[in-house]
């Protein structure tokens, strides 16, 4: 059986610092205003604790307080894990078991969504296992099943709390869909099917290969402001869109990403930038339009990227990018030139 390893890394004063709240933090956007954080560390250096886990995984911890949550698989079990953020320890652990068969890819375990938490309620998403919120102390509140999810390479997207509303990317794999649940009840407030993929040919890793080609998207939505307006973004084969949070309404959408999306969108500065995997293409747009705003909002495209596989982050007019292949990248926001890689 194969383990995981967490690791709580220790800020220079000791000090906890704040909320991480779900899968790359407030709103998705991967920043933090922490300071003092470590710029190095090791199997020793910058260590409190660390801390076997059962099997492998995907998903991130999120933190609040002094609790730490995440998902694991164990076996057929699905669960959510409390630990005490000083220590290690477990406080609690409580899921479900499902005991179909699922798809996945082999670096791809189950439970590799990430949870998310507003400090009174986790909520957890276990693929085909549904939907699952418990209290801060482990106790289920409520669980929806959103139906059987398949897909050859399972599923990542992480939920998303945004007010009283619990935002969901049901996918990848036909019927896939996007949809807002209250936080509270776990009952459906709004739902969007997947946008249709238009029959093109591929300018990414399956180029000339169409009919072989994987089409799905991995992304899990982000939330940020602009024009006195949230919106709420999703990155989808071969689009980006924008919607309002509260009632699922369709604001604007770019076209340009390539077929297969491993990535979440990014944003900063008014710009959102979305990225595709497996060599395909890399698409800035500036937020806050109306319909489709592909010749009017869209800044820069860029075809047959590296391979990218995580999420980057923008800062000061610049767009940060780390590559499967090992390679960091900085591109100018507005332009998409490089500066350096």
């Amino acid at each position: 059986m194969f383990t995981r390893i967490l690791a709580l890394v220790g800020c220079v004063s000791s000090a906890l610092g704040g909320n991480w709240v779900g899968w790359r933090g407030d709103n998705g956007l991967g920043i933090t205003p922490e300071t003092g954080l470590p710029l190095k560390w090791s199997a020793t250096e910058n260590v409190l604790w660390k801390v076997p886990l059962p099997e492998r995984g995907n998903s991130t911890p999120v933190v609040w307080k002094d609790k730490i949550f995440l998902t694991q698989a164990v076996g057929e079990r699905r669960t959510v894990m409390c630990l005490e953020r000083k220590t290690g320890k477990t406080l609690w652990q409580n899921g479900t078991s499902y005991k179909e068969e699922e798809e996945t890819h082999e670096t791809n375990p189950y439970c590799s969504a990430s949870p998310a938490t507003d400090g009174e309620r986790v909520i957890a998403w276990f693929g085909s296992a549904g939907v699952f919120c418990y209290d801060m102390a482990g106790k289920e509140l409520w669980r929806v099943d959103l139906g059987k999810q398949a897909h050859i390479w399972g599923y990542a997207s992480s939920p998303l709390i945004d007010g009283d509303l619990c935002i969901i990317y049901f996918g990848p794999g036909k019927g896939a869909y996007l949809t807002a649940l209250n936080k509270k009840t776990g009952s459906e407030v709004w739902r969007v099917n997947e946008p249709a993929i238009q029959k093109r040919p591929r300018t990414d890793g399956f180029r000339g290969q169409e009919e072989k080609g994987i089409l799905c998207s991995f992304s899990s939505p982000i939330i940020l402001q602009s024009g006195g307006r949230t919106e709420l973004v999703m990155a989808y084969p071969q689009l980006i869109c924008a919607y309002d949070p509260k009632t699922g309404k369709e604001l604007w959408r770019c076209d340009g990403l390539n077929e297969l999306i491993y990535t979440s969108p990014i944003a900063g500065d008014g710009v959102v930038v979305a990225m595709g995997g497996f060599y395909g293409t890399t698409v800035a747009v500036k937020a806050g339009g109306n319909g489709d705003v592909t010749e009017t909002h869209r800044l820069w495209r860029h075809e047959r990227t590296k391979n990218r596989l995580g999420s980057g982050v923008i800062h000061d007019g610049h767009v940060y990018i780390l590559n499967t292949e090992g390679v960091a990248e900085c591109f100018e926001l507005n332009s998409g030139k490089m500066v350096w890689q």
